[in-house]
């Protein structure tokens, strides 16, 4: 339903319905809280409550019986050497390593019963680790989650969202219940893609030059224009051409309706790679995703034009989400698949700090489960640096103190972080690349022989001002500023990390072509591979640095760095490591 803004209309919950009774009802009544904002989250405006006839579809995750299981089969399918390597996992075998406890899953449902949540309106997922009540009434779901649900608009955006600034579980549940949501994450507002060399407000002279836009930087022989023949020549990808095209897939996420256009596809073609003009797409809509193509978006026309123009013929779906919680239904889709894109694109983030953890931790679990069934995620790792403003970050409890902000889903150790580099001979860090190290997740074991090394060359410089036992990010980082894309028939120019992801991703995509056509597993989970045998196959970046926080930001050095990661993908080397094995 459209949600409207009203002031004064009050939302009475339920009581518990006087024909249910269970041996569990005591339970209930011992609340825990699982969260709690101390304030309505930065750049949020409340709106008040929702008409009274409101509902809402909850998603409650349950913890694994073996929390280690799924991890400790994704690291052995994507470990060369491993006798498990490649064997990627199927949907059901996914499944039952990440089934919750039968008591527990019980206890669950007979939680919701207590309530009046009828057994009819319960849908049961992956294993029984996912819940969906569907059509919850909203005065319900404040009972049964002692939580305040109310309308909420962002203020640049004026996206609208129905969440609660908190919320609790029966003790008896509150440890095993992973996250519900939608509750306190707020979710994925828009973001202005940005113009090239151009900061939030406009670039002086020395930030320009800071971000690598110096005559003779940042291909001047090009007119600053990163295109696709560029691109193609540049990572050496132009001379492959794809053979399993009807088997290797490479999706594209939209949020928030963003949406691409076959008739800008079409013409970009034309202009960027006239050998491969009838290049087409898939439209999978979800949750009420776009479909109107002639309403198209920066976003979705950026990802389609440049995938297609590096992997073309091969297979590619944009998935078009529309409102509610974008990333979990996305998810929810697409791990209830009997067969899973082999590589997925997603140019989209948020500060870390403004996600719950137990929020995040649901989403990175999820995350690992389509890693384990053989999909490369990539995701952009943020477009500020270090971090916007004065990064002032207040905490779930009203305390401020000022940080690094890394972003999520960027910082869960199961996607691949994509940063941004600008230039050729040589090729340096774009400084608004988004790096640095998570607060919510530490750091991975994959990254315990490169991360140690820069912080000690690190020293003191920053201390205090961000987690250095956390997942480090970004792992790679391609070309970022100065995209020409085509929107509505029109020309323009962007930059940014949502630019970079999708370039690794079309590269990733022929690579997982190659290991098809030849008869093997796809790379799925890129990181072990990366920070290990495919390590000679990528491109240190040396010089650059990604200020933010009012501070020079850190530097990009030999090794990795949280800049520019590992460097840059050169397809061909790659292509030498992987035929060896």
């Amino acid at each position: 339903m459209r949600f409207h803004p009203l002031s004064v209309l009050s939302v009475l919950p339920f009581g518990p319905l006087s024909g249910i009774a269970t041996p569990f009802a005591s339970h209930w009544d011992d609340l825990r809280e699982k969260h709690t904002w101390n304030s309505v989250p930065e750049n949020w405006q409340n709106l008040g409550y929702p008409p009274a006839d409101t509902t809402i579809d909850l998603h409650i995750a349950l913890k694994a019986k073996n929390e280690n299981a799924l991890i400790d089969a994704l690291i052995e399918v994507s470990s060369p050497g491993h006798p498990k390597h490649g064997e990627h996992l199927s949907r059901e075998e996914v499944a039952e390593l990440v089934a919750p406890p039968s008591d527990m899953l019980e206890l669950a449902n007979a939680w919701l019963e207590h309530h009046g949540v009828h057994p009819s309106t319960i849908s049961t997922k992956h294993g029984g680790s996912w819940l969906t009540l569907m059509g919850v009434p909203v005065s319900r779901a404040n009972e049964l989650l002692r939580a305040s649900y109310q309308l909420y608009q962002h203020v640049e955006t004026n996206d609208t969202v129905l969440r609660t600034l908190s919320y609790r579980l029966p003790a008896a549940l509150v440890e095993h219940v992973q996250n519900v949501a939608p509750t306190t994450h707020f979710g994925f507002p828009r973001t202005p893609r940005q113009e090239p060399f151009m900061r939030r407000g406009g670039a002086t002279t020395e930030q320009t030059k800071a971000l690598g836009g110096e005559p003779g930087t940042v291909l001047s022989s090009r007119d600053q224009d990163v295109t696709p023949s560029f691109l193609r020549w540049f990572y050496k990808t132009s001379s492959y051409v794809p053979s399993a095209v009807d088997r290797n897939v490479l999706g594209v996420v939209g949020y928030l309706g963003d949406q691409p256009s076959p008739d800008d596809l079409r013409q970009f073609m034309n202009e960027h790679r006239s050998d491969a003009t009838s290049a087409t797409y898939s439209v999978v809509q979800i949750k009420g995703g776009g479909s109107n193509p002639s309403n198209p978006t920066n976003e979705a026309n950026l990802n389609i034009q440049y995938t297609s123009a590096i992997v073309h013929p091969t297979t590619r779906i944009f998935y078009s989400l529309g409102g509610g919680d974008p990333l979990l239904n996305w998810l929810d889709y697409v791990l209830d698949l009997t067969s899973v894109p082999q590589t997925v694109s997603t140019p989209y983030s948020i500060p870390e700090y403004k996600v719950p953890l137990d929020y995040a931790t649901h989403v990175c679990n999820l995350l690992a489960q389509l890693g384990a069934r053989g999909t490369s995620v990539l995701h952009s790792s943020g477009n500020d640096g270090v971090g916007r403003g004065n990064c002032l970050v207040q905490d779930s409890s009203g305390n401020s103190r000022v940080q690094f902000i890394p972003t999520f889903p960027s910082t869960c150790p199961w996607v691949t972080s994509v940063g941004g580099t600008t230039g050729y001979n040589p090729e340096i860090a774009a400084s608004l690349s988004g790096g640095g190290f998570s607060v919510h997740f530490p750091r991975p074991s994959y990254q315990d022989d490169a991360v140690p090394t820069f912080l000690l060359n690190l020293g003191g410089q920053y201390n205090g001002l961000y987690n250095p036992m956390g997942r480090g990010v970004p792992d790679i980082a391609l070309q970022a500023m100065g995209y020409p894309i085509i929107l509505k028939n029109r020309h323009k120019k962007v930059s940014g990390t949502s630019c970079s992801t999708p370039t690794a991703a079309g590269i990733i995509s022929l690579l997982n072509d190659y290991r098809i056509s030849n008869g093997k597993a796809p790379l799925g989970f890129l990181n072990v591979l990366l920070y290990g045998i495919c390590l000679e196959g990528l491109n240190d970046i040396t010089s650059g640095s990604n200020p933010g926080c009012n501070t020079d930001g850190f530097s990009s050095v030999p090794g990795w760095d949280p800049v520019t990661g590992l460097g840059s993908l050169d397809f061909e080397r790659l292509v030498a490591i992987l035929s060896r094995w």
